[in-house]
């Protein structure tokens, strides 16, 4: 049997090379530069990384228009795809992954420490980890671990078959696993919740790789385009495509926080280091709707009379289960994740707008424009939030609870106003991103006849608009009664991420076409 070199296009993935590079340059640097010198450099490399490969990925979205080779590339000899859809992503998850290494490098916030975990092997409350919180020991091995992250966040959603798609996602899932558990303060809640992510998360990756097995059976093949071309042709056993594709849709709607598969979303937003859960919350959203709409898209476009129903029902199911569930909590990162849960539903909103070749009406937005222009939005909201949220504090740290936020508009004007910027972004108030996101997600859904979807959407988000108001009335118009938290002053790094996110969520409220032009200059995805 001969031999045959594989081809490898270097310069399409070179934002991937790029990611992986530095996180495996991270892993040696802890091997052998001193801990003392570690933080710096470690900040430094993870920041070069990242904006190196965010200048990698305009040259690849640049030249992909200018070289005449249609919509993208499908690389690696079929297992990664590089077209307009994969690179807009992958420089959205850039952005917000430089958000991500700044909120890490923040160490004004815990006085003059970094909010993780001194010595990570350490039980809470022993000698061993009063010692390293003594030490001021800053635990640098996240920088790596958020590298490898985001290079699985990438890869993710330019999976050309269902086993790059299983890898990617389980390079994305186990270093977040061990970033949720590594939190300086509240040790054991943080850990609690990692171990639940780890668990569910293992759970539902099982049941990922038996929908691979079941659709390999059905169609002789992981790659998308074959398993395309055994559905148009029907090629196969029916029932063992059905259940292959609900078993693979169990993995991804728990990476999107979809109910029922949300569980572990309230908790693991708890329970984390703020700074992981603005990454996570945003990073992870983009990735698996990526690999979500991909996989719907191409690989069962042509079935999606069979898999829409069941999208109408979790749409619906996480539309209402997160905005209402967000009503009764009384604390703020746990509100932002049910929020979040809510935002899964509107989300799914928009993948039900796929529509067939010629159902398109001409000038009208597309799906997938409106799902990219949504993960934009949403991306921008949420990250700003969560950064606001590491500086208001009291004696024991970061301060969550709602009493303790009580007229904080009197005490720190500017935070509480960006603070409610955001709130009212992610509500959908016009002049701001969140109304042009859900504006384009319901237009698509309607235009696909899921009308009855984009009514429960939105009653769901008059009543989201309820619990972003009292949040409001609560900061700016409510007494304080007892102990109440104070703002600290942010590092530099900080103020500029939650700058960066309150001017993009204003002006892609007022001047939303650049980048629905964006999104609409990615075309779609390729087979």
């Amino acid at each position: 049997m001969e031999f045959v070199k594989p081809t490898i296009e270097y310069g399409e993935l070179s934002p991937l090379l790029i990611v992986f590079g530095v996180a495996c340059l991270g892993v040696i640097v802890e091997a052998f530069v001193p801990r003392a010198r570690r933080h710096l450099l470690q900040v430094a490399l993870a920041g070069i990384g990242v904006i190196a490969a965010l200048g990698a990925t305009i040259w690849v979205g640049t030249e992909l228009t200018e070289s005449g080779n249609g919509r993208g590339v499908v690389g690696a000899e079929g297992s990664v795809v590089v077209d307009g859809p994969s690179v807009y992503l992958w420089g959205l998850v850039l952005v917000f992954a430089l958000a991500g290494v700044a909120l890490f490098a923040d160490r004004r916030v815990e006085a003059g420490v970094s909010a993780f975990a001194g010595n990570a092997a350490a039980l809470p409350g022993t000698d061993a980890e009063r010692q390293s919180a003594h030490q001021g020991l800053a635990h640098t091995e996240v920088y790596p671990l958020l590298m490898f992250a985001v290079g699985g966040m990438m890869l993710f959603p330019a999976a050309g078959d269902l086993l790059t798609l299983f890898v990617a996602l389980e390079v994305l899932s186990l270093p977040l696993y061990l970033l949720c558990g590594l939190a300086r303060r509240r040790r054991l809640l943080s850990q609690e919740a990692a171990m639940k992510y780890f668990l569910l998360g293992a759970f539902s990756s099982g049941f990922f790789l038996y929908g691979v097995a079941l659709i390999y059976g059905y169609a002789g093949s992981m790659d998308f385009a074959a398993i395309h071309e055994a559905v148009v042709n029907n090629s196969g056993d029916k029932p063992l495509l059905l259940i292959g594709i609900a078993m693979l849709s169990v993995g991804l709607l728990f990476k999107v926080g979809a109910v029922p598969f949300q569980s572990w979303t309230p908790d693991v937003y708890q329970g984390a280091p703020t700074a992981v859960t603005a990454f996570m919350s945003a990073g992870t959203k983009i990735a698996a709707f990526g690999a979500l709409a991909r996989l719907f898209y191409v690989a069962f476009g042509a079935d999606r009379w069979d898999w829409q129903p069941m999208i109408w029902a979790v749409a619906i199911l996480t539309m209402l289960v997160g905005a209402i569930l967000a009503v009764v909590q009384t604390d703020v990162k746990r509100m932002l994740a049910y929020s979040a849960i809510a935002h899964t539903g509107f989300l799914l909103v928009g993948i039900l707008g796929i529509q067939g070749p010629g159902e398109l009406a001409e000038g009208q937005i597309t799906s997938l424009q409106a799902v990219l222009f949504y993960l934009t939005s949403y991306g921008f909201a949420t990250v700003g939030a969560f950064a606001l949220v590491t500086v208001v504090r009291d004696a024991n740290g970061e301060a969550p609870a709602f009493p303790r936020w009580a007229g904080l508009g009197k005490r720190s004007p500017l935070v509480a106003a960006t603070f409610m910027l955001f709130l009212l972004s992610m509500a959908g108030l016009p002049l701001t991103a969140g109304f042009i996101g859900k504006w384009s997600v319901f237009t698509v859904a309607m235009a696909a006849g899921a009308w009855p979807v984009v009514l429960v959407a939105i009653a769901a988000s008059i009543i989201a608009i309820y619990f972003y108001v009292h949040y409001i009335r609560l900061m700016f118009f409510t007494e304080p009664e007892g102990d109440v938290a104070a703002v600290t002053a942010p590092a530099p790094l900080t103020t500029a991420t939650v700058a960066v996110c309150a001017v993009a969520s204003v002006v892609l409220g007022v001047i939303p076409g650049p980048v629905l032009d964006l999104a609409a200059n990615a075309g779609d995805f390729i087979r």
